[in-house]
Parts: C-alpha cells; structure tokens; sequence
C-alpha cells in the first residue's frame, strides 16, 4: 500500500507519525500514513487511492476541534496546510481548504476587504470551518459562505452554493454527507484598513481575555445548549461554559487534563494528559451538567482514531471530514 501511495503522492507520505505534534490537543497515537499538502487536487487524488485500496482517509487542517485516541489512527491522515487566495469577482474572495482562517482574516485586511476582520485569532482552517459551520461572539462563518468546492467518496468535485449547505448552529451537511471541502468562497466588501485592523484588535484582546490560549487544548469542547435541550434558571445562561462552571467542574482535573479556570467550556493539557485523561473529564463535566440542571451537553470536538479499553481491545472512533474548526 505505500508503494502504490508514493507512486500516487511522489514519495511524500510518511510513516507512523505522531499526531501530538499535529493537534492543538498534543494527544493522541500515531497514524499510519501522513500526507501534509497544500493543494487540493492532492486531496481529490487522495479520496481516489484510499477508496481503491480501501484505505481509511481523515482530513486534518491546523488539527483543532479534534481529540485523537491514544490507539492512533489507521489507514492515510492527510493535512492540508496552506493554499491559494484569490479575489473572486468585486464582492468575493475564494481559499483552499488548507487556509488558515487566521490568515485568511489577515490576507482581507491587508487588501482592503471587510467582512471577515473579527475571524483573526479563530484557529483552524477554511475546511474546518465549513465543515463545523465556525462561530465566535454570536456569528455563523456560513453566514458569510457564497460557494463551497467539495470532493465526495467517489472522487467527484462539485460546486455547491451556500443555501445547498445546510448550515446550521456548529452544523453542515458535509457532516452527513462525508463530503470533503476543496475550497470556499466569501462575501466581502470595500472597508478602510486602519478600521479593520482595528476590529482585528478588538477580536484577538477579547480571545487573550476570555480563553486560555497560553495552554493546549482543542478550542471549545461542548456546543451551547439550544431551547429545545430543556428549560434553564432564568439566571443561568445558555452557555456550555457557565453551566460547567455552575455545576462546579471549572479546575477540575484527571491526570494532566484539566477544565481551564478561565473558561468552563476549555479543556486543557498541562503537558501530560492523554487522549483518555480529556475523554473521561468531558463525561465528567457532562454528567455534572446533567444532574445539576437536567441538560445533557453535546460536543463539539470531533473524535479520531482508536480508543484502546481497559481489557486493552482497541474501539475505533470513525471521524472523516476536515475535521479542524
């Protein structure tokens, strides 16, 4: 198999690599093959090959939003890393998958565009971001979508427009579908440098207030709970961060994971937590959630790989998508 994968990819895959370093996690066991690229017809090449030689296929981006188990993952872990940007018409900018949307914030600022400056700071990629519909202060990136390029299971690349996407709260319809996003593109528009940079600022001080970014974790764990999850205290917000920290669970800690005392919703790895160690403090948080006000969390994280269990038989955990968000 990785004979025909290097016939396919020129050499460029890797074997047995640690996904530690590839996750903002830094848990995890080691995948099979790697391949890091940054252009999606390595992408479409890569969903061809797997599926002829039924090999599973995970798409990472920067590696946030996920949790990979202490097992590894099996069969070809592709990264896509970087990629194109480019305007698309007046009102438009298009970027790969492997855009960082960082960096695409950045790239829109420095031109001149508004509409994506309060993204700086979001960590993980274009791909990622469409495929968990990102939000951050009470907007949806769907929101901003004209156009997603996707590759299904099959190989075929099609084109669909934003009403196509099933775009919901932390939800599209590649989740459903195992479509992978190429490419994305955004509404934008004429906006004053100095001013977007200003916003830019703005976003990234309230990030450094408001979240732990001095320690690893995956970004925030659980989605916040929707009206039809059940009926809160009129004081209690529908927040999965106030209601870990109201149900007590802020500082809690299994082995080196720990729930951040800055926000409830952040798990983070003090340097020696494992895959296990975070899984068991969600339960944890999810249980004490539950029975303090009757509402049952659901995450966001995407789980990977293998999840070895106490009698040591290994339960696999499927994930497929751009799993970063």
């Amino acid at each position: 198999m990785l004979a025909r994968l290097d016939a396919v990819f020129g050499g460029r895959v890797e074997e047995r690599v640690a996904l530690t370093s590839l996750t903002t996690f830094r848990t995890g066991g080691p995948a099979d093959w790697v391949l890091e690229t940054s252009d999606p017809e390595d992408l479409v090449a890569a969903v061809r090959v797997t599926r002829e030689l039924a090999v599973p296929l995970t798409v990472l981006g920067g590696g946030s939003n996920v949790l990979v188990g202490d097992g590894g993952v099996r069969g070809l872990v592709l990264r896509m890393r970087h990629g194109r940007i480019a305007t698309a018409g007046p009102t438009g900018v298009r970027a790969d998958g492997g855009v960082t949307i960082n960096g695409l914030a950045r790239w829109t600022i420095q031109r001149g565009l508004a509409g994506l400056e309060r993204w700086a700071g979001t960590p993980g990629t274009v791909g990622g971001a469409i495929r968990g519909n990102a939000h951050f202060d009470g907007r949806l990136l769907g929101d901003m979508v004209t156009a997603v390029g996707l590759v299904d299971r099959d190989g075929t690349v099609s084109r669909a427009a934003r009403v196509e996407m099933g775009f919901g709260y932390d939800e599209s319809r590649v989740q459903h579908t195992g479509e992978l996003v190429l490419w994305a593109e955004f509404l934008v528009a004429p906006g004053e440098r100095g001013a977007l940079r200003a916003r830019a600022r703005e976003s990234l001080a309230f990030r450094k207030r408001t979240q732990p970014l001095d320690h690893a974790s995956a970004g925030c764990v659980f989605q916040n709970p929707r009206p039809e999850d059940g009926p809160l205290p009129e004081d209690v917000p529908r927040s999965a961060g106030a209601l870990v920290e109201r149900a007590g669970m802020k500082g809690r800690r299994v082995g080196g994971a720990v729930v951040s005392p800055v926000h409830g919703n952040f798990i983070v790895n003090e340097g020696s937590a494992s895959a296990r160690d975070v899984r068991r403090l969600i339960e944890l948080c999810r249980t004490a959630v539950l029975e303090r006000f009757g509402v049952e969390l659901r995450e966001e994280l995407v789980y990977l790989g293998e999840w070895p269990t106490e009698s040591g038989s290994r339960r696999p955990q499927p994930g497929c998508g751009n799993e970063d968000g």
